[in-house]
């Protein structure tokens, strides 16, 4: 099981991988919206911002987020260190129930180029 640590590590590893990113998955990254992950196997969320490219992480809460994010995600821990690393396919997890993904539509229409 993934711990908290592995977790906001991969965070911060995605983070940097969409700094890199180039023309309309960049613009998706581009967005400025309130976000927030939450890893349901730790009962554990990571609440921050997308914002310029990047994933800023301001809080670590216990439990469920207690505010509601524009861009919204929930996973285990494993499966978040398997997206991230590559090992496990966004459409596919998210098809299956494993990543829950909630958004408004216009955010889903701009963060579908990501995936």
């Amino acid at each position: 099981m993934a711990t908290i640590e592995e977790c906001r590590a991969a965070l911060g590893r995605l983070s940097d991988s969409m700094q890199r990113t180039e023309g309309d998955v960049r613009a998706a990254v581009a967005m400025d919206r309130s976000v927030s992950c939450h890893v349901t196997d730790l009962d554990v969320t990571f609440a921050g911002r997308l914002t310029g490219g990047r994933i800023e992480v301001h809080d670590t809460l216990e439990g469920a987020p207690r505010e509601r994010a524009q861009v919204r995600l929930a996973m285990k821990g494993d499966d978040l260190l398997a997206l991230v690393d590559g090992e496990l396919h966004f459409a596919r997890a998210w098809g299956s129930g494993r990543v829950k993904l909630e958004a408004g539509l216009l955010d889903l229409l701009h963060l579908r180029k990501l995936l």
